[in-house]
């Protein structure tokens, strides 16, 4: 699933528990006749893909929702939902969505210069 809209606040990082847990928040205004205001949540190591991003940027999130159960001491079911990001993508126009990957030297592909009669191509095709 995904959230598109504009950046309306980036969270600082809070880190939980003897365990280290971390978490991330921003909220997304969606762009439609009645907008919305998403609180999108990212976890762990994705807490560090919301570095480059602030507010006034448009953005596409990928999400997933998350559902708990929880039983209070007085025995009551209570239920939580959240929505985790997981891939954050900038939508500005000349702004590249993502870090692309670098590039191998073009010495790589330059053919062989150095074979001699012996070396031979035992390939079946």
């Amino acid at each position: 699933m995904e959230v598109q809209g504009k950046v309306k606040m980036v969270g600082e990082t809070q880190t939980f528990g003897n365990n280290g847990f971390r978490k991330r928040e921003i909220v997304v205004t969606t762009e439609e006749q009645y907008p919305q205001h998403i609180m999108v949540e990212f976890v762990q190591d994705k807490v560090d893909l919301l570095n480059s991003f602030q507010a006034g940027q448009d953005v596409k999130i990928s999400i997933n929702l998350r559902g708990r159960e929880w039983v209070n001491p007085q025995g009551e079911t209570k239920y939580f939902n959240s929505i985790q990001g997981w891939r954050i993508e900038s939508l500005q126009q000349g702004a590249p969505s993502s870090v692309p990957a670098p590039a191998a030297p073009t010495e790589a592909f330059e053919p062989a210069t150095n074979l001699s009669e012996d070396d031979h191509d035992d390939l079946p095709f």
